[in-house]
């Protein structure tokens, strides 16, 4: 964005009075995808990643984001405008507490909207000593004049032969959980949750199948739902039920206040402090929990488990009829970086019940590759060309599950060198670790992080981000409250979560490598465990390139397999695939020799 955006975001600081203001890149729900009406941090610094935030001050101005993004964020805003900063090295509080300055000599005013951050993420910034305000209005919504509409589309049903459980049982469960903690009600923000708990979606932000709406659930199960009346037709207040109220978004406030002298549930990392704080000026008590729907939509059902193993084969076979596709096009040097993510996207489009993409394709060629969250524009398009590393990681859309998966191809005709085929295969050695792991039950996500780096780590080398996420079932491609990295949150992995292995590694200019399957976490049957264990199902269903393999630096277990999962993947795929795709598959699946 211009300077003139950055310099009327100035002017209405010195209005309203504060000396610095902090833009996350969120909206009042704090989630991954967001609509075009909130997307403040693009609008004012031209960053597009889906994890970073901004700090303006009178004099300096600053853009964090983590390591997937630190490319794009140099690539994407003004150096003259903007110091670009790495969120962890230097983390936003530390930095306003050095560079923020009082215009009259005292201690800063820093602004922030309470409806875009969550009191855990405020904490940080008053811990740091900064005095935190919250603004009287959003500095960026004051001078955004050509700001989009909210969106308006339907909340419509999720049928229950996905859904695998009626929004009935599901509301009992959470009422159940409240009555034992004591509490008259929980605050639900994230629109994710909402869809889960009352069987329904939405198309309000890109990529993710939900409806943008708050929701109070009251200890005897009863739900206020505050979301636009004119987004809910009558089937979907039919599909609702009498336990159900919709009510306009304008009536929030009121029934916060409502809950005077009343224990409410709010949870402090997920959800805006705004209602914290109306609530308590309300006169409720305050308790502070997880979102009460979060482990029972990560915990699919048997029926959401059925439908994600039938939504991962479907989308198998699109994504081999591709990667044949590619085998052929890839050597010619005839196609890019865009005519590829539309293949894929072409072949998925002919899949029965596609809905979307469940992320924006990540088509990445050569040094592209090398930048974690690439994203291809018509600015960056670039060919890919014969005899190098391309990455290509994508997902979809279906109502029965949500895809995610990454491959990493030589492009051919020739041989790729032996260093690249050494660390694909470290990669790959690490994919298969997780794949095979067996765990106790209590296990979280920052155990298990290592075992897919060792490979990498006895070379000295790693990759910056996590090895895996939560998925959702027909909604985020990134589900909370499970990851598998070495920053995760205490929460144990529990059977029936979703969560994606995706090791890598990225040498900047150069290369990316990434090799992503999606895992079903599932009992382990081990006649002598003393306890329960727990192990994963592969759900993702496509093959390795094999020619980037080095198979002597794989143990026989290693080698074995893949052997297996391949040899599953041309008896599960293959008779979906024509002829050709089926004879090029077969020669994929074969083992390593």
């Amino acid at each position: 964005m211009s300077a003139s955006a950055l310099s009327a975001v100035r002017q209405e600081l010195v209005r309203q009075g504060l000396d610095g203001f902090i833009v996350p890149r969120a909206d009042e729900h704090l989630g991954e995808y967001v609509p075009a009406s909130a997307e403040r941090l693009a609008w004012l610094t031209g960053f597009t990643g889906s994890a970073g935030m901004a700090v303006v001050l009178a004099e300096t101005a600053a853009v964090f984001t983590d390591g997937r993004y630190v490319l794009q964020l140099a690539e994407q805003t003004d150096a003259a405008q903007w110091r670009q900063l790495h969120i962890t090295e230097e983390p936003p509080p530390a930095w306003l507490a050095q560079n923020a300055q009082g215009s009259s000599g005292g201690t800063a005013r820093i602004g922030y909207d309470p409806l875009l951050i969550s009191e855990e993420a405020l904490a940080r910034y008053t811990d740091a000593g900064l005095d935190m305000v919250a603004a009287e209005r959003n500095p960026i919504d004051a001078v955004w004049t050509d700001r989009p509409a909210p969106p308006a589309a339907a909340a419509i049903p999720h049928p229950l032969e996905y859904a695998g459980q009626t929004s009935e049982v599901k509301r009992a469960d959470v009422a159940r959980q409240l009555r034992e903690a004591k509490q008259d009600a929980a605050v639900l923000t994230d629109p994710a949750s909402i869809a889960w708990l009352l069987n329904i979606r939405g198309d309000d932000v890109p990529f993710t199948p939900f409806a943008l709406a708050f929701a109070v659930v009251h200890a005897s199960g009863e739900t206020d739902l505050f979301i636009d009346p004119a987004k809910v037709p009558a089937e979907t207040r039919v599909w609702l039920g009498n336990g159900v109220a919709v009510r306009d978004r304008a009536a929030l406030l009121p029934a916060l206040g409502a809950l005077k002298e009343k224990t409410v549930r709010v949870d402090a990392s997920g959800s805006p402090v705004w209602f914290a704080q109306q609530l308590l000026k309300a006169g409720a008590v305050v308790a502070s929990g997880s979102d009460p729907c979060l482990l029972p939509k990560a915990c699919k059902n048997e029926g959401e488990q059925k439908g994600a193993r039938a939504a991962h084969l479907r989308d198998a076979a699109a994504v081999c009829r591709f990667l044949y596709w590619l085998s052929v096009e890839a050597p010619t040097g005839q196609q890019t970086e865009m005519s590829a993510a539309e293949a894929l996207l072409g072949f998925r489009q002919q899949i029965d019940g596609f809905r979307g993409e469940s992320f924006p394709a990540i088509s990445g060629a050569g040094e592209h590759g090398a930048i974690i969250h690439y994203r291809v524009t018509d600015e960056t398009n670039r060919p890919i060309n014969p005899n190098e590393v391309y990455l290509i990681d994508s997902g979809a859309q279906y109502p029965d599950g949500t895809t995610d998966i990454t491959r990493t191809v030589w492009t051919g005709p020739g041989d790729p060198p032996d260093s690249v085929r050494d660390r694909v295969t470290r990669v790959m050695q690490g994919h298969i670790a997780l794949a095979t792991a067996i765990f106790p039950k209590g296990v979280g996500g920052a155990h298990l992080d290592a075992m897919a780096r060792r490979a990498l780590w006895q070379v000295g080398l790693d990759y910056d981000h996590g090895t895996g996420h939560g998925v959702g079932s027909y909604l985020s491609v990134h589900e909370g409250p499970v990851s598998i990295s070495r920053l995760a949150r205490p929460v144990p992995i529990a059977a029936g979560m979703i969560l994606s292995n995706e090791p890598g590694y990225y040498l900047p200019g150069h290369y990316g490598i990434r090799l992503e399957n999606l895992l079903l976490v599932q009992p382990a049957a081990l006649p002598d465990a003393t306890k329960p264990f727990l192990c994963f199902e592969t759900l993702t269903l496509a093959p390795f390139d094999r020619k980037l393999l080095n198979p002597a630096l794989m143990t026989q277990p290693e080698r074995d397999w893949l052997d297996g999962y391949h040899a599953m993947v041309l008896r599960e795929v293959g008779p979906a695939l024509g002829q050709a795709e089926w004879e090029w598959l077969a020669v994929a699946c074969a083992p390593l020799g």
